[in-house]
């Protein structure tokens, strides 16, 4: 059986999170969105810790189901904890996810830890520890817990970040790094993008929303084939561990392009920058002559050591654009309105979910539900035929399926079809 999964998200008690990340709310988007299994979130906050123990009951496999509900969303214990600390001459910033086999084992976690620093003012708390010191502490208690650095690429706060990233895995987990299995790409990387890299050629590649909102749940996810009997949180693990190439089927993937950090940048200035257009200009802003936020695309290319190969052996991928954007761009209106609202709601009631619509349906199935455009832009979206502008230095990137001529064409009135 299939089961799509977004390991990594926020609650409510996370910064610059929204309030309606709460556990009702997120499960209601699960479904909304076709997920089977989501991230806890944040259990290292008592509060959050709190809610999970009173709100989540176990079936029995090391996962959750929401007390009161249908069953169908299963919860797995997942944190992110942020490490600020000084190694080998440089200040290192780091974000973890952390997965958990238990609320026992969490509890356990969570007093030693709350022994060592400030877990309490948020979701995602920062420690100044080393991340192999924060590894320990999870070990220690249960070996069975998993250990993913988080958004791998970006500069500011993980593991290969030009900012104040490592240049490997063992630079930073030194003798520890054996026993880290995998990394999570994050929005502004892909998969092949990744495969460049021969460092990482037994490391597992997960993708997740890292959602802040109800709405981005699943903007990237996992894709698992396993049969529903043997469910279970080790069943899950196990499959991470072992980059199982036959039960990890895919990942879903943003176009990294739309990433906030794919190319290098200036937002200040408004000045992007493919990484050549950066070697240049030395790596510095023209117009103000500072240092440019060097994005995903450059350190990829930096750390690489072969050129673009295919993905033959590999754990697959496929790139979307989320929903609402399609229909955003179809209907002519900003994604957040009322009326791109309105038209999401109906096109999942009749298509059954997100993932469904955009991963299952066919362009005449699809036809039936909704406008033909709109089917035109799935089958689109699939072939990879979109058009983008490279996200930079804290802006999202665009990605669009139609060009202007496209448009023109397709939706000379744009009233007509609302």
């Amino acid at each position: 059986m299939r089961y799509i999964c977004d390991f990594h998200i926020h609650s409510k008690y996370s910064r610059a999170t929204s309030s309606q990340m709460v556990l009702s709310e997120i499960e209601r988007w699960c479904k909304i969105k076709g997920i089977d299994i989501v991230g806890s979130g944040d259990l290292t906050h008592p509060g959050w810790f709190k809610e999970l123990k009173n709100n989540l009951e176990s079936d029995g496999s090391g996962l959750y189901t929401l007390r009161g509900s249908d069953k169908k969303t299963k919860f797995i214990l997942t944190t992110e904890i942020s490490c600020i600390y000084s190694k080998k001459g440089k200040t290192r910033r780091l974000h973890i996810i952390y997965f958990v086999p238990s609320l026992e084992t969490a509890e356990k976690i969570n007093k030693k830890l709350d022994s060592v620093g400030n877990i309490k003012s948020d979701g995602r708390p920062i420690l100044g520890l080393d991340v192999k010191d924060v590894a320990k502490i999870f070990w220690d208690i249960d070996p069975d817990c998993l250990v993913i650095p988080a958004h791998a690429w970006t500069p500011w706060f993980s593991i290969f970040g030009s900012f104040s990233g490592f240049d490997s895995i063992k630079e930073c987990y030194e003798e520890l790094s054996p026993r880290i299995f995998g990394i999570e790409t994050g929005l502004s990387s892909d998969p092949e993008m990744n495969w460049r890299w021969s460092e990482l050629d037994n490391i597992t590649l997960i993708s997740n929303s890292d959602a802040h909102s109800p709405s981005n749940l699943g903007r990237e996810a996992n894709v698992l084939e396993i049969d529903s009997q043997n469910l279970s949180y080790a069943g899950l693990v196990k499959i991470l561990k072992k980059n199982d190439k036959e039960k990890f089927l895919y990942t879903i993937e943003f176009f990294p392009q739309e990433g906030k950090y794919h190319y290098d940048g200036h937002s200040r200035c408004g000045v992007v920058f493919s990484p050549r257009e950066s070697f240049k200009n030395k790596n510095l802003c023209p117009k103000c002559r500072k240092p440019l936020t060097i994005g995903v695309s450059n350190r990829v290319c930096r750390l690489a050591d072969r050129k673009k190969i295919d993905g033959k052996g590999r754990v697959a991928y496929r790139s979307v654009i989320p929903l609402q954007e399609i229909i955003a761009e179809v209907l002519g209106k900003q994604k957040n309105t009322k009326t791109v609202d309105n038209f999401y709601f109906d096109l999942i009631k009749k298509g059954g979910s997100e993932f469904k619509i955009l991963l299952d349906l066919s362009a005449a199935e699809l036809k039936k539900i909704t406008l033909p455009q709109i089917a035109t832009a799935v089958e689109k979206m699939k072939k990879g035929e979109v058009f983008v502008q490279p996200g930079y230095d804290g802006v999202y990137g665009k990605v669009s399926v139609f060009n202007p001529k496209e448009m023109e064409k397709l939706f000379p009135k744009q009233e007509a079809l609302l």
